[in-house]
């Protein structure tokens, strides 16, 4: 790795400088959106798994019920909807990305009170889950209008804002997990409440989230116009060969259902199964790119020499390619194939021993012997403060000296602070252990994040922010939920030795920063070149106000 990079002219210096920076508007705004992207998982996550533990399920049954989780990893399937579709009358109102944001917090409330309406012990858990995936799919579009709304708030000359903007997501994130998640654990101890009516509190409070959709201002973007270019572009590769450029949408269509029938019938595949469909999807992948290479390879120059008329079949085909398949072609021609590759490989090892571990987080301290007071102080409030701390540090650190350096600090701290849950899981319920357990892991979850976000974000082409954000950011989540719904099974092989589980889960990094030593050099170029253009605008600005001086001195007579 480089050294540290010197100080740009767009990284603020001193205290005073630092606070103004980090108290714009737009990062404000981008923190109350973490906030609400961060809520959700309260109702399917860490209080669905203590009242299904409290309703006396297994661990192997909570752990498969996180699977509704899965709709993060997908998300990337219909992200580039919310880049190209317009919400009816929310999006005229409020703009593209605040009308979509709406749209889903109001789907979060309603499906939210539609679950406390369920009692377990009477009703079917298949119901429940139902709704809970519901709650899944209106949250996980949520975080691909909040996440393209954040990239889109932050100009393409702003690299260095990208880990400013990273921080406040996962602060604000943290803000609605943890800090908000402590809430139910308190009221669950208190006489008179149930979980059903803590889950109605839950939908209620969702709707005042609202609030950071009214505070936000619509980004202004060229991204309409790059996508009106890439469609004419494709109208005139779909004149020049209709029947090749059929087979894309052929090959997408066969790819979704594979994924559709991952999600919903690949429940108990075996690893084997999982690899042949993974194995099919990258042939199914490869045949993609092969064909979009040839398309434009066998137009090359034949767009300007030649123009077929364009018909009404040419436009739908246009317009579908730019919609699905465009967002991923650029993604891989901008980067090479291999390095796009590269990138999306480690997006989705990188977090899996974190998954593992937050998965059975809550069991585990109840099965040690915490109180759910105790877990909401420790685990929630706590770990809220320390997150939001340690991302603002950890993103200034990053704009310092780099996000490569962030990644590696990052995930090698994560991996050695999961070797303190072992400890806690030897000794017992002790609550010293448990403090420096829980400060430890939200220290290196939220370096780590900050700087795993701000990658993915400055690859993105503004043109398809939601669905190459999606893309890659559900393709990380797959690791954390999918893979991780596997957790409690592994407690269960082990007997509950969760001692050794969390040993684990520490093995479990090493790969993934094995794999970014490889791809080390290409992800600093895409950093030089970033600071780069910070520097460039930054010079620019001054020269123009020089100029601008100059001429106020020596008007013209």
């Amino acid at each position: 790795m480089q050294q540290s990079h010197p100080v740009s002219p767009g990284t603020p210096v001193g205290f005073i400088a630092i606070v103004k920076y980090y108290t714009q508007r737009r990062l404000l705004t981008i923190f109350l959106l973490g906030i609400a992207s961060g809520y959700p998982w309260i109702m399917i996550g860490s209080s669905m798994a203590a009242w299904l533990n409290e309703s006396g399920l297994s661990r192997t049954s909570i752990g498969f019920f996180g699977a509704v989780f899965a709709m993060y990893s997908i998300n990337f399937l219909w992200s580039p909807l919310v880049d190209r579709l317009r919400v009816p009358v929310l999006s005229k109102w409020l703009g593209h990305r605040r009308g979509w944001i709406l749209l889903c917090q109001l789907g979060i409330a309603g499906t939210c009170f539609a679950l406390a309406q369920i009692d377990l012990a009477t009703h079917s858990l298949i119901t429940a889950g139902l709704i809970a995936l519901g709650i899944a799919i209106f949250s996980a579009t949520q975080d691909i209008a909040i996440d393209a709304y954040r990239i889109d708030s932050i100009g393409e000359h702003e690299g260095l804002m990208q880990s400013a903007g990273a921080a406040m997501a996962t602060s604000g994130w943290w803000t609605g997990f943890a800090g908000l998640g402590a809430l139910p654990f308190f009221l669950s101890d208190l006489p008179g409440w149930d979980w059903s009516m803590i889950y109605e509190g839950m939908a209620v409070f969702m709707l005042v989230l609202t609030a950071g959709v009214w505070l936000a201002r619509e980004p202004q973007t060229q991204r309409q116009a790059r996508q009106a270019a890439a469609e004419l572009r494709y109208q005139t590769i779909a004149a020049n060969e209709p029947r090749l450029t059929a087979l894309l949408p052929v090959i997408a269509v066969i790819m979704l259902i594979l994924v559709a029938y991952a999600v919903g019938g690949m429940g108990n595949a075996t690893v084997g199964d999982w690899v042949r469909w993974g194995l099919t999807q990258f042939a199914l992948l490869a045949a993609l790119i092969s064909v979009l290479v040839k398309l434009q390879g066998s137009v090359k120059g034949s767009v300007e020499t030649y123009k077929p008329p364009i018909h009404r079949g040419h436009r739908i085909i246009a317009w579908l390619i730019v919609t699905m398949i465009e967002p991923l072609a650029e993604f891989f021609r901008r980067n090479g194939v291999r390095f796009a590759l590269s990138i999306l490989l480690f997006v989705l090892l990188f977090k899996v021993g974190e998954a593992f571990l937050g998965r059975m987080s809550i069991v585990f301290y109840q099965e040690v012997g915490f109180t759910n007071t105790q877990i909401a102080i420790y685990s929630k409030l706590m770990n809220w403060w320390v997150t939001i701390l340690f991302a603002l540090i950890g993103s200034y650190v990053t704009m310092r000296a780099g996000i490569l350096k962030g990644l590696f600090i990052g995930g090698i701290a994560m991996a050695l602070s999961n070797l303190l849950f072992s400890a806690l899981a030897i000794i017992g319920p002790n609550v010293p252990l448990f403090v420096v357990a829980v400060v430890s892991d939200g220290f290196t979850s939220a370096w780590s994040t900050v700087a795993f976000v701000a990658l993915i974000s400055l690859m993105c082409n503004r043109a398809f922010t939601a669905a190459q954000y999606a893309l890659m950011a559900s393709i990380a989540t797959l690791g954390r939920t999918v893979l991780g719904s596997y957790s409690g099974a592994l407690v269960d092989f082990l007997d509950g030795n969760w001692a050794l589980f969390f040993l684990i889960t520490t093995l479990m990094v090493i790969p993934s920063l094995l794999f970014l030593w490889t791809i080390r050099k290409p992800i600093q170029r895409l950093e030089d070149e970033s600071r780069q253009r910070e520097r460039d605008y930054h010079h620019q600005q001054a020269a123009s106000a020089e100029a601008a001086d100059q001429a106020t001195e020596h008007p013209k007579a």
